[in-house]
């Protein structure tokens, strides 16, 4: 492939514009050429804010185009898979947003059409490049903490999304969880064999009526001995708050929130700094220029996607199997899901 990846964006949303603006103007080696979405006017808006010429209704126009090269899906959560398989009968390299789909099933048939047509796969689960958590996967690499012991992942939203959300979203564990899933592989650098999840309604009864939780802790027993605790929370009233810490034979490595600055003031009353970021966009904006850019690198350079079809489909068996431990009050082994 060229020097330049020709890109179409299918999906006009907060995160396809996103993308859709890193490619048109923030990444070297891509070009967008085409914008989709159901919404016409939200793909023609998009496009002309960005100098784009094509913006269509319809995704096939832009899979028919021999000129596109490659995709990035951005559209609901029950369209990826499909999109997948027809982008990759066309031909085009895929990115695509998280979940693949909320069904094995499904994940797995466009895994076999992606397999099929040799095209590249990448699914985003941007949190591995950000630089905070890079930098402690890059220090357990090196060895600097020894053999990982312990993981802890804090991840709490600053406010529930709405409701008729919740409703599709597949649930705290498959939605808001399934980042924390990826992190804990990617952290440890190994497979969770077992876990057990607790949880309930401690923010919104609504959100239990949906048929959801609001706030729940899951434990992670890696098949290398290392174990983990996730914890999540729908509201978090202070902002974005996103931590981790990995203990090991030789020490710990950890990161805190990012805030607006890294001033401090410290008097005799108390010390004081900023809040957390409030919102994923500002706290995770360089991460998904990263992984995009990733994307493009693996495409020019015809290399392995940093994030495989693979990487993608263990969360969601993560996914399955804390809901089941929650419903059943049980450690659930992952075998029993997959």
């Amino acid at each position: 492939m060229g020097e330049k990846v020709n890109f179409a964006v299918i999906g006009a949303g907060r995160i396809g514009r996103l993308h859709a603006e890193h490619l048109a103007h923030r990444i070297a080696g891509a070009q967008l050429v085409a914008i989709a979405d159901l919404r016409l006017k939200a793909a023609e808006e998009c496009a002309a804010s960005l100098g784009v010429s094509q913006a269509f209704q319809d995704h096939r126009r832009i899979l028919d185009d021999p000129d596109v090269q490659a995709v990035v899906i951005c559209s609901s959560t029950d369209t990826h898979a499909s999109l997948i398989a027809e982008a990759a009968a066309a031909g085009k390299h895929i990115f695509c947003e998280k979940p693949i789909a909320l069904e094995l099933k499904q994940i797995d048939d466009a895994l076999a059409e992606v397999a099929a047509a040799g095209v590249k796969l990448q699914v985003g689960f941007n949190r591995r490049f950000d630089p905070n958590f890079r930098r402690i996967w890059e220090l357990v690499q090196e060895g600097k903490i020894g053999e990982p012991h312990l993981l802890r992942i804090a991840s709490r939203d600053p406010a529930p999304p709405p409701i008729e959300y919740i409703k599709v979203s597949g649930g705290i564990f498959l939605d808001m969880m399934i980042h924390d899933f990826d992190m804990a592989r990617y952290l440890v650098d190994d497979e969770v064999q077992e876990l057990y999840a607790v949880g309930g309604v401690r923010i919104d009864p609504n959100i239990g009526k949906a048929g959801d939780i609001d706030t729940a802790i899951v434990t992670l027993k890696f098949a290398g001995g290392c174990f983990g605790t996730i914890d999540n929370s729908r509201q978090a009233a202070y902002g974005y708050d996103q931590r981790v810490e990995v203990f090991g034979s030789k020490g710990m490595a950890s990161t805190e929130n990012n805030t607006s600055n890294r001033s401090r003031l410290s008097t005799s009353e108390a010390v004081q700094e900023d809040l957390p970021l409030y919102f994923f966009m500002e706290r995770y904006i360089d991460s998904y220029l990263n992984e995009m850019n990733a994307f493009v690198e693996c495409t020019i350079k015809d290399t392995d996607p940093p994030v495989t079809g693979s990487d993608a489909r263990i969360p969601v068996v993560m996914g399955k199997a804390a809901r089941l431990s929650y419903e059943q009050n049980r450690p659930v082994a992952l075998s029993e899901i997959s």
